[in-house]
């Protein structure tokens, strides 16, 4: 992501009417439709995404992961590919693999061409019209995947310069998509770097819309820094639910370097008014985002703060998640156990690290470990893993004292309060009830001047 550059004056949906006179597809649908706003699977069934992002091209081999996020109650899984105009493509083969572990893991596949990432100020970025000619050079693994496969064109297609070219280029690419025989629902993403500022996507999808001969495109909005009040999220979000058209919100977080996303408000907003989302992201985040890995290492065990936040949280995907109907009549089979060939050089080098020997918390009791997950000059991110003992517990407290003049400006996934340097955490509402040797984390953000030492915890059980 990048920071907002400026903010660009209100205006008013366009070509609002071609949209409301559209109706249903002109043809009988194989998989997802869109009908009035509203996305249904193939089954007639209003469908509503809860799901995360994974960077498969990126970490190949970590196909375990498919079956990891569905445990956690994932109905959809929005996939990192690659057409290998920026980084290793990913084969015709590759990709019909991942579809197969969406489908053994009933899931929606959600599959996205990262390699547009802020065209047009993003030099290494590539176009829409590149990205278009990946996926039809992969024609044959998507044909007949309709009621399973959700085509997302290009990631964040524009950043903050040339973006005036947006409704042009994505109307062009879904024509030929559509002219190349694929059916399946088509989700394209905003300029700006996903946040549309300047309302391009906002202002044009009427037009987009329209340009699609099936009336089967969704549109994705990327909310990070530019949406940090409730008001802007309800503002952005409600205006396409006026004009008929579909929207999720394809990549979120808990905060960002441009800014502190409110991820509450549009986990709320979403949940009340049947509109998806996709958090960002499972792990694997480099580059000074770390703290968005939803895991540690990708290990299912170690959800950090924010995946506590986005699967168990209030509004979460464990709480609102609805699997789709045309898994109703399958059973669930085994993951394949075939995964893509990986080269040693692409490799990552992060692997899952085994949690350190720790002294079992006395029955009905709790420990509470304190890291710094991440620092910066004069601000860091504190994480707390609380841990119940050998019995179960119905809330925790947290306490703990800075030496060195430390102080929290906000945290998540527990209440805290100070007086002066000493600090209590405790529980909220979905996450005090915890079985026996049951964790969970919560994490702030701090300030810290000249030393950060870590101070020593406490943890009482209730």
């Amino acid at each position: 992501m990048k920071k907002l550059l400026s903010v660009a004056g209100a205006a008013l949906l366009t070509a609002l009417a071609a949209v409301f006179a559209l109706g249903q597809p002109a043809q009988a649908a194989t998989g997802f439709t869109v009908s009035n706003g509203r996305l249904y699977d193939a089954g007639g069934v209003e469908f509503v995404m809860r799901g995360v992002n994974h960077a498969h091209t990126w970490y190949p081999q970590q196909t375990s992961s498919f079956a990891n996020i569905k445990a956690l109650g994932a109905n959809t899984v929005r996939v990192v590919l690659s057409s290998g105009d920026r980084w290793t493509k990913n084969s015709a083969a590759d990709v019909a693999n991942v579809i197969s572990l969406c489908k053994a893991n009933r899931m929606i596949c959600v599959l996205e061409v990262h390699d547009t990432t802020g065209y047009g100020e993003d030099g290494a970025a590539t176009t829409l019209a590149k990205a278009t000619d990946y996926w039809l050079s992969i024609a044959d693994v998507l044909k007949g995947q309709e009621k399973y496969v959700i085509v997302n064109i290009g990631n964040e297609p524009f950043g903050n310069q040339g973006y005036s070219a947006w409704t042009t280029d994505t109307s062009n690419a879904i024509k030929r998509l559509r002219a190349a025989g694929l059916t399946h629902t088509i989700m394209v993403d905003a300029p700006n770097w996903g946040q549309d500022w300047s309302f391009t996507m906002r202002d044009n999808a009427g037009t987009v819309f329209a340009a699609d001969p099936q009336r089967n495109t969704v549109f994705s909005i990327h909310m990070y820094g530019v949406f940090d009040t409730a008001a802007e999220i309800s503002d952005y979000l409600g205006r396409f639910r006026t004009a008929g058209l579909p929207i999720v919100v394809g990549e979120f977080g808990f905060n960002h370097s441009d800014g502190n996303p409110d991820e509450d408000a549009i986990m709320a907003y979403a949940q009340a008014n049947g509109i998806g989302y996709l958090g960002w992201s499972w792990s694997g985040n480099g580059g000074g985002v770390e703290y968005l890995d939803m895991t540690t290492a990708f290990n299912p065990a170690q959800l950090t703060s924010w995946g506590q936040r986005i699967f168990n949280g209030a509004n979460g995907i464990a709480a609102t998640s609805r699997e789709a109907s045309v898994y109703a009549s399958t059973t669930p089979t085994a993951s394949p156990t075939v995964s893509p060939t990986v080269s040693p050089t692409t490799s990552p080098t992060v692997s899952p690290t085994p949690p350190p020997p720790t002294t079992p918390p006395p029955a009905g009791g709790c420990t509470a470990t304190y890291t710094v997950a991440n620092s910066w000059q004069g601000g860091f991110q504190g994480e707390v893993k609380v841990t119940a003992g050998a019995a179960a517990i119905t809330g925790w407290t947290v306490r703990w004292t800075f030496a060195n003049g430390q102080s929290v400006t906000q945290a998540w996934n527990a209440s805290v309060s100070n007086s002066g340097s000493a600090y209590t955490a405790r529980n909220v509402d979905y996450n005090g009830r915890l079985g026996a040797g049951a964790s969970t984390t919560f994490g702030f953000i701090g300030s810290w001047t000249g030393t950060n030492s870590t101070p020593a915890t406490t943890c009482t059980a209730s």
